[in-house]
């Protein structure tokens, strides 16, 4: 079953979001308050609803209830951000992102319930995308047209085998070329050494199988 993600707020950030998750495969709600904006990306996107973003109620009708995940992507607006990230928490949304202009923004939406808090200038709407598309991705990095680099927590049924049983580069065309352990220092790959829960990999892989690694 693909991710339910409402993305709130149609920017340049909001809609670069919103585009990249539905590019991979997510069901993806786009929100804003202008119903011009919404209708350029209609075709694309699972649903586009308007809302006004600075009132609850409206946030709470579009049906934010049965997401997985809520995207509040207006950085520079810190009303309807509090008000979008509150709203969603309080509809028991599991996981809300903001976008925040600053420190103090973004101090102030962690404080109403945002679990997690980004800053535009370092991070960009696809990478994010990538990140939110598995509960394994930590982190994501273009190499190339071809190639990506991603951070990530073995997945569930990894743990316990070792990189030889799993063949990843047969399965998945991908390398793992390092792996950071509890202690927090990366080494290089031992084979032979079973994964943990608490490992971070760094795995190079083909774009072109980044939808079959998220599943």
């Amino acid at each position: 079953m693909s991710k339910q993600i409402a993305v709130l707020g149609m920017g340049r950030f909001g809609k670069s979001i919103a585009l990249s998750l539905s590019d991979m495969g997510a069901d993806v709600m786009a929100v804003d308050a202008n119903p011009a904006v919404l209708e350029k990306i209609s075709d694309k996107v699972t649903f586009a609803i308007e809302a006004d973003l600075k009132n609850a109620e409206s946030i709470g009708s579009t049906g934010i209830e049965n997401m997985d995940v809520v995207v509040v992507a207006m950085g520079s607006d810190l009303t309807a951000s509090i008000t979008s990230v509150m709203a969603a928490k309080e509809q028991g949304v599991p996981f809300v992102m903001a976008k925040a202009a600053d420190e103090r923004m973004g101090a102030i939406l962690e404080k109403v319930g945002a679990d997690r808090v980004i800053y535009p200038e370092e991070e960009t709407g696809v990478r994010t995308a990538r990140t939110l598309m598995s509960d394994s991705f930590m982190d994501y990095f273009d190499i190339d047209k071809n190639l990506c680099m991603l951070e990530m927590h073995p997945k569930a049924d990894w743990l316990g085998k070792n990189l030889i049983e799993l063949n990843l580069r047969e399965k998945y065309h991908a390398n793992v070329v390092a792996i950071k352990d509890e202690s927090g220092m990366h080494s290089f790959v031992d084979p032979n050494r079973p994964l943990e829960e608490s490992d971070e990999l760094l795995v190079l892989l083909e774009k072109s199988a980044l939808k079959k690694l998220q599943k």
